[in-house]
């Protein structure tokens, strides 16, 4: 069943298996904030069970540009277009958020987009490969961020 996530009033739903279940719903609200402000765009989510195709898509990326499998266990994901933009994210239980934004003109803005929760380490698979930014939030604390562009076509 779906969720639609709630940027006023944050609620750790759905991701209560994680140990930093109250930092990663404030991220997953600052991200439905974004698309509600920018887009006009409601941000829901499905159980990591109801959304393989999206996860799967989003770890095929993943595999394919960067040889990088994630360890941690998808708790939820959803996927979306704005505009010409496709959107996909995937919300793990040790606290890491991937967004994939592919754009679907050719030449278009493609990247792949890592967020970690306050208070959670950076993740094995990724802290020898990327430097993570920090952003301060007011609904999800201290987020740290890095990003790779995507180049090839999915």
């Amino acid at each position: 069943m779906s969720y639609t996530v709630d940027f006023t009033n944050v609620s750790t739903a759905g991701l209560e298996s994680s140990p930093v279940a109250p930092a990663l719903a404030g991220l997953r609200a600052n991200e439905a904030r974004y698309f509600k402000n920018k887009y006009d765009h409601v941000f829901t989510v499905e159980p990591a069970v109801d959304a393989q195709p999206t996860i799967d898509w989003v770890h095929r990326i993943l595999k394919e540009e960067r040889d990088i499998v994630i360890s941690s266990e998808p708790l939820e994901a959803t996927a979306f277009q704005v505009e010409n933009i496709r959107m996909a994210y995937v919300f793990y239980a040790s606290g890491l958020s991937i967004n994939v934004m592919y754009t679907i003109d050719d030449g278009g803005k493609r990247a792949v987009g890592f967020k970690l929760s306050d208070g959670m380490d950076v993740p094995e698979e990724l802290a020898p490969k990327f430097k993570f930014a920090r952003q301060n939030s007011k609904l999800a604390g201290t987020i740290r961020g890095s990003f790779f562009v995507i180049k090839n076509e999915y």
